[in-house]
């Protein structure tokens, strides 16, 4: 087993082996300057920087075909109004993707701060013979659910982006090999890396639907492969973007 007691390869999430063949899962994601003090360059309530902070950590997750178990939420502003904001959006979106789990919090209450702060880390399990990694094979379909979007063009209720309802679609596609959520360094540096862990290269099609080397935010997108393009329920747009040889 290559991700014993490690970071998974090509993937944001920790793996420790706690019983043979059963493995703690543990993925985070941070957001900075995103918020209503003074000194975020993102305008946007708390509530809206907890949905999409603590959204990134459970698509890692649910990515990788773990079952979420607890979550964290670093909150470094003061506990109200902005602490409240934050955790409100964290519970909201643990409800939204039917996730009934315990948050453990700490806020600062001894410095006053000026930027909105957050760290959220989601905790599962994940038995190895369910693990969703690893499964590329020469000849798979790229492809892209959502389009990448960053900063101010991101909203809650914008059809065109991912979120953990798609992840979990995508878990149920039996012909769907690797899931991974798009970050900061956007489609062409998630699939160039699936590509060097698996031992292939990239054929990029001639034009590509999206701009692959653009920041996808709070994982706006994911990137998924498969010997053919699956059929996808629900309003978000599928690109094909290439193969893997």
């Amino acid at each position: 087993m290559p991700y014993k007691n490690a970071a998974a390869p090509n993937r944001d999430v920790a793996l420790v082996e706690i019983q043979p063949g059963i493995y703690l899962a543990v993925a985070c994601d941070s957001a900075g300057g995103i918020g209503e003090k003074e000194r975020d360059v993102v305008k946007v309530p708390p509530y809206i920087t907890g949905r999409f902070t603590c959204r990134v950590a459970l698509m890692e997750l649910l990515a990788i075909g773990a079952d979420p178990l607890a979550v964290t939420a670093t909150i470094c502003s003061e506990p109200s109004p902005t602490g409240e904001g934050l955790l409100k959006g964290i519970t909201d979106e643990l409800s939204a993707s039917c996730l009934n789990i315990p948050v453990t919090i700490s806020t600062e209450k001894n410095i006053p701060t000026c930027q909105t702060g957050l760290g959220v880390t989601a905790v599962g399990l994940v038995k190895e013979k369910g693990l969703r990694m690893g499964r590329t094979k020469s000849g798979d379909g790229i492809y892209c659910l959502g389009v990448p979007k960053v900063g101010n063009e991101v909203s809650l209720d914008d059809p065109e982006i991912a979120d953990t309802g798609a992840v979990k679609r995508l878990l149920g596609l039996s012909e769907v090999h690797d899931i991974i959520p798009v970050g900061s360094r956007g489609i062409k540096g998630e699939v160039e890396h699936l590509a060097r862990v698996s031992g292939l290269s990239v054929q990029w099609e001639a034009r590509l639907p999206v701009n692959t080397e653009k920041s996808a935010g709070p994982a706006t997108c994911v990137v998924f492969t498969a010997p053919k393009a699956p059929e996808i329920k629900g309003p978000t747009p599928v690109f094909r973007l290439g193969a893997l040889l």
